[in-house]
């Protein structure tokens, strides 16, 4: 690798640290808002504990898709679920700004980066599946441990990625586990939905 190269992967690196002041809806256990970055942290983590237990999988693979699954964040920050607008596509604007990102990494690099990003959002791979759906999971599990502010909205999470959660046995099981915990805690701050 000659030195030119060398530089472009440094560039995106230091771009990509804008991860970790990207701050998402979650707050961390002693209440401060949790970065891209650690939830990203946490979901890899999640995926290695759990990878033994799919013995076909591309161990390699999962980790990257979590790795960079929300890296177009560190260009213009994250949309929390419970603000999105139905119907926009918050996947168009990412994918817009994992693209300038990744503008910086030399040609194999950009290619391998922009087919892992295009794999997770397309959801079709058994790895891209999993990786969504223990993204889903870290998510709600951090809502469960965060110390959250009084009017944060428990009832929101128990549909919040269901559908992604629901992706097989183990999956589904964790959910139902945080799920009870989450419903503990919507009925405790009065957020229980009531349908």
């Amino acid at each position: 690798m000659n030195s030119k190269e060398l530089n472009s992967i440094l560039n995106f690196l230091r771009s990509a640290e804008q991860l970790k002041n990207t701050l998402r809806s979650a707050h961390t256990s002693e209440g401060r808002e949790e970065s891209t970055a650690e939830h990203t942290w946490r979901l890899c983590l999640m995926a290695m504990l759990l990878a033994e237990n799919y013995p076909d999988l591309d161990q390699l693979k999962l980790l990257k898709l979590c790795i960079i699954h929300d890296l177009g964040e560190a260009v213009s920050g994250d949309i929390p679920a419970i603000h999105q607008v139905a119907g926009v596509d918050k996947s168009i604007e990412e994918r817009k700004d994992f693209l300038s990102l990744v503008e910086l990494l030399p040609a194999n690099l950009k290619s391998e980066l922009i087919s892992l990003w295009d794999e997770y959002e397309a959801a079709q791979t058994f790895e891209a599946k999993l990786a969504k759906a223990l993204d889903k999971i870290e998510t709600v599990l951090q809502h469960t441990q965060g110390k959250n502010p009084a009017d944060f909205d428990y009832g929101f999470n128990l549909h919040y990625g269901k559908k992604s959660a629901d992706f097989d046995p183990i999956t589904r099981q964790l959910r139902a586990i945080i799920d009870e915990e989450t419903e503990r805690l919507a009925k405790t701050n009065g957020t229980m939905p009531t349908n």
